[in-house]
């Protein structure tokens, strides 16, 4: 089989790779040659430490290296089976690249986007057939991260979706269907693990550095929200929160934070900058949390109900299956647990008693119960998970 991958950054070369390791002859597309070339080098260091560390052999490396052609001109894109593009997270430029190269594949071709949030019916309909379109959501490292989030737009055919999820599993993926909604699975539900601890800073509960140990000592997360929000980018995340907040028409849960703004506008970007909500220079001197368990615990508990609620409202609104949303963020994202599973062992009573105190002491949209959490603790059930 014959994959096009359209953008030669970080994601699109992952994907090229993840697709020759499974055997799939893939033409690996960019404009700049320059980027081309930089992917080309980064997978040779890449294979040549999977053969230092034992996980391959020299002829493996050729195999896959050999599966992988770098070309410059969406002509040559002509005989493949599938095409996903993985290029800037800007909408119209990826529905006119789409529907550019839609004039050269073949009407079986299957063309993916590899969008985090955007809408794919809106791409889908930039193309004259858009029932071949779907989204393919990979996680950064693609080779690595073990979850792919699949996304039928409305426009999408039924072999199209199972095709794509075929493939997928055959790619040594695990596959989340998700309904075609802001964020999808992932970038939805995990909002709260941001936008909670963002707030329990500005109302002066805690700093960051407790915040974080709370969730790592007592939570089980490998890194705290600060952490993460410097690793990938104060800039990014602030964004990808703004646009599922718009998305939402403004759905107070969603809501942004001037501290992330500022901290963003500051150029405190994280360690892509060197200073963010940390200090990463060198010597540098970052504060000690205060390890105070009952404080951690509820630091802990507060941002746990709330990803439980987005969790439930996900499942609530069909967005995807408890399983689905389950491994989602347990292989999307390595939480220690499901949500719905978290929610099973805390105990459904326990999350609608937490939701309904945050309510009623702010009497703010942002805390309501999920009716999913709230009609389960009626029926006295669990997550089927």
């Amino acid at each position: 089989m014959k994959l096009a991958v359209i953008g030669a950054g970080t994601m699109g070369s992952g994907i090229a790779q993840v697709a020759a390791t499974a055997g799939w002859s893939v033409k690996l597309y960019d404009l700049n040659e320059e980027a081309l070339q930089k992917s080309k080098t980064s997978l040779e260091k890449i294979m040549d430490r999977l053969i230092e560390k034992g996980r391959i052999d020299s002829d493996e490396k050729a195999r896959i290296e050999g599966n992988i052609e770098y070309v410059g001109t969406l002509k040559k894109l002509k005989d493949s089976d599938w095409a996903i593009e993985a290029i800037v997270e800007n909408l119209e430029v990826k529905r006119n690249v789409l529907s550019a190269l839609e004039k050269f594949v073949s009407e079986e071709c299957i063309i993916a986007t590899n969008t985090s949030s955007l809408s794919i019916a809106s791409i889908a309909s930039s193309l004259i057939k858009p029932d071949r379109c779907i989204g393919i959501h990979f996680f950064n490292p693609a080779p690595l991260m073990k979850l792919v989030e699949v996304i039928p737009a409305i426009q999408t055919s039924q072999e199209t979706l199972e095709e794509s999820v075929k493939t997928i599993k055959e790619w040594g993926k695990i596959v989340a269907v998700a309904k075609d909604t802001p964020g999808f699975i992932v970038n939805r539900v995990a909002r709260p693990f941001y936008g909670e601890a963002l707030r329990i800073y500005e109302e002066g509960m805690a700093d960051f550095a407790t915040i974080d140990w709370a969730m790592k000592h007592i939570g089980g997360f490998r890194m705290g929200p600060f952490e993460l929000m410097d690793f990938i980018g104060n800039d990014v995340n602030y964004t990808v929160t703004e646009t599922v907040f718009e998305a939402f028409y403004f759905d107070p849960r969603y809501k942004p934070s001037f501290t992330q703004k500022r901290f963003s506008e500051a150029g405190y970007l994280g360690r892509k900058s060197g200073r963010g909500y940390y200090d990463y220079s060198e010597n540098a001197k970052n504060p000690e949390p205060q390890k105070d368990e009952e404080l951690g615990k509820e630091i802990f508990e507060r941002i746990l109900v709330m990803l439980i609620n987005e969790a439930a409202d996900a499942l609530f609104w069909n967005i995807a299956s408890a399983e689905d949303i389950d491994n989602a963020m347990t292989k999307g994202v390595n939480y220690p647990k499901g949500l719905l599973a978290w929610a099973n062992e805390k105990g459904i009573d326990w999350c609608v008693e937490q939701l309904d105190h945050l309510y009623n002491h702010y009497h703010e949209d942002r805390y309501r119960c999920s009716p999913m959490l709230r009609k389960m603790n009626s029926d006295d059930v669990k997550f089927d998970v």
